[in-house]
This record gives C-alpha cells, sequence and structure tokens, in this order.
C-alpha cells in the first residue's frame, strides 16, 4: 500500500480467515465440543445457536463488567447462557427465557456438566410478560437478546429500564445475513431488525455500538 493511502477500515472475512480468526481466541472445552456436536446434530435447526467466538466474546464481556445478575431471551441449546454462566461468580444469576422444553433440554445437560446449572433459573414460556414482572428497579447487569425478532423492541423496552447504570446489552442478529441494507428483501424479520436497529440508534438511554461479531452483535451500555 503507498504511504499515502488510507489505512484500511475493515477486513473482509473468507472462510480461511474466519477459521484463523477463531482458532486464535481461548480454546473450548469438552463441555463445549460435546455440546455444538450434539446440537449440530439437529440439522437445520442448528443454525440457532451462537458463533464459537460470540460465544468467547460474551463470557468475557459478563466476567470484565462483573456481572452478578444476567438475562437472556432465547436460549435454544444452552451454548450462550453456559458462556455468560461461566462469565458471573459462583453466587451469580442467569435468568433465562425460552419457549421450547425439547431444545433446552439438551442445555440443561450441559450446565450440569459444566458445574454451573446452580446459576442458571430457565423460564419456558412467553418472555415479554415474564420481563414485564420483574421488579422496575431490577438491577440487571448484563442482558443477551437472541430470539423473535418482532420480540426485539417489547424485550428492550423491558430491559433497558431495568438495567443497571454501566450495564450492557447485547443483541444478535442485528445484520440479518447483510439483507438490512439490501433494498429489495422485504420479509417480515429483516424489517424487523431494520427498525429496531433505529430504535437503538435513537435510544438516549444507552451508548451503542453494532459489531461485524456472527450476524452482527449490538453492544450497548446503560448511561450512568
Amino acid at each position: 500500500m503507498p504511504p499515502d493511502s488510507p489505512s484500511p477500515k475493515y477486513t473482509a472475512l473468507d472462510d480461511p480467515l474466519y477459521d484463523y480468526l477463531v482458532s486464535h481466541r481461548s480454546p473450548d472445552d469438552a463441555v463445549v465440543d460435546e455440546l455444538r456436536e450434539e446440537t449440530a446434530r439437529l440439522g437445520g435447526s442448528a443454525v440457532m445457536q451462537i458463533a464459537p467466538d460470540q460465544a468467547t466474546l460474551l463470557r468475557i464481556l459478563v466476567s470484565a463488567i462483573g456481572a452478578r445478575w444476567a438475562v437472556e431471551v432465547g436460549t435454544f441449546t444452552g451454548l450462550s447462557a453456559l458462556a455468560i454462566a461461566r462469565g458471573l461468580p459462583p453466587d451469580g444469576r442467569l435468568l433465562c427465557f425460552d419457549i421450547s422444553e425439547e431444545w433446552t433440554a439438551i442445555g440443561r445437560r450441559y450446565w450440569e456438566k459444566a458445574g454451573v446449572a446452580d446459576r442458571i433459573d430457565l423460564h419456558i414460556g412467553p418472555a415479554a410478560p415474564a420481563l414485564a414482572a420483574l421488579p422496575e428497579d431490577a438491577p440487571i447487569d448484563f442482558a443477551f437478546i437472541d430470539a423473535d425478532k418482532k420480540g426485539y423492541p417489547v424485550y428492550w423496552d423491558e430491559i433497558v429500564p431495568r438495567l443497571r447504570p454501566g450495564g450492557l446489552v447485547a443483541v444478535d442478529n442485528v445484520l440479518w445475513e447483510g439483507e438490512v441494507v439490501q433494498s429489495d428483501k422485504t420479509g417480515e424479520d429483516v424489517e424487523a431488525i431494520r427498525a429496531f436497529n433505529e430504535q437503538v440508534l435513537a435510544d438516549d438511554r444507552v451508548e451503542s455500538v453494532m459489531l461485524a461479531v456472527a450476524d452482527g452483535l449490538t453492544l450497548a451500555r446503560k448511561r450512568g
């Protein structure tokens, strides 16, 4: 690159570069490897599992902010919950919401194997009314949203007021495989994600950044 050329702002990831990226993080243990393998056997549904680097990032974020109480909306087979729970102290608590007994039953087994099941409370059923029933002054330290996309605004509006100053919210799939910038894509999910992304951008209760991690991850910090 010539000396007067601007520095590149990003590096496009192809498969070999992504494999390199994933391999240069703290390695997973046998529990995570087994959970990934069992989830992969679900076939097409396995796409709902978070990416390897995403799980590592969640664990690091939870630990870095000293979170003691976390909330997750959308648990699937439990990898994100496992990552978050491992970032919590032994007396920390994670409240998970999901609608599937079948998929979360897989997660329960691996939470037990990892020794973090006592940190996780799983609620089976719609998340919105359960979130609304939480105390209004609930000091949530960390939240992760990865569920039905049309529900994102509701989950956001229930979580943010209950987030402590300095607390974090992480939201998955905010790029929707790049369709957010493709004007010919008009499905319900991509339209919901576009609207939600603008909602976050306009919310002066938080400062936020959108990261090109996995399918796009928004991180928002509650202003103090």
